[in-house]
């Protein structure tokens, strides 16, 4: 099934997606991409049905194809104040304020969203499955996430993040009950495990 190419024909649309909802560690990263009338990629969808091979070679064509974008990341004290769906969306509205074009709608990955400067905004389920400008954001989102989560497997290489980018599987939690948490780790998570 092809993705949308706009959601509608009369604004300038932003599409926005987060990633890193559901992860023990690292932070919360969220991008914003203002796609090209000519953008062309028929590879480009929803960032977990693609092979990180194929997500890392899309991610300079869709950097070099779109009109603008930007890429945002709220760090686990942050999280641990504000929640993560707050922080999730504030991190929506970060990469929305690093955009040099202003959207006239924001297109949002899932249904929780909280307004932004007078832009009206259309929460899309699974919109990452379904309107292109969301999917690649999913995309420059998550590649960001995981190289930042790599880099940071290289200071604790014991929680395997190199593999698991801060989800809770069972190596990481292993790892927790035999290190610990480190301050990349969100304290408001479960971090236990008995």
């Amino acid at each position: 099934m092809d993705l949308l190419q706009k959601w509608t024909d009369l604004y300038i649309e932003a599409g926005c997606d987060e990633v890193g909802r559901g992860c023990l560690s690292g932070p919360v990263v969220a991008a914003a991409v203002i796609l090209d009338d000519s953008f062309k990629q028929n590879l480009v969808n929803d960032s977990k049905k693609l092979t990180f091979k194929t997500r890392m070679e899309l991610d300079s064509y869709i950097k070099d194809n779109v009109k603008n974008y930007a890429i945002a990341e709220l760090p686990p004290v942050f999280i641990d104040e504000h929640n993560i769906l707050n922080a999730s969306i504030h991190a929506m509205h970060r990469a929305l304020d690093q955009l040099t074009i202003r959207p006239e709608l924001i297109l949002v990955d899932g249904n929780k969203f909280h307004p932004y400067n007078f832009i009206p905004h259309q929460c899309i389920i699974k919109g990452d499955s379904k309107v292109l400008s969301i999917a690649a954001a999913s995309i420059l989102a998550k590649n960001y996430r995981d190289k930042l989560m790599i880099e940071l497997h290289e200071e604790h290489p014991e929680y395997s993040w190199n593999t698991n980018f801060g989800y809770a599987t069972k190596a990481h939690q292993q790892a927790l009950i035999k290190y610990g948490p480190t301050k990349h780790h969100r304290q408001s998570f479960r971090l236990k495990y008995d």
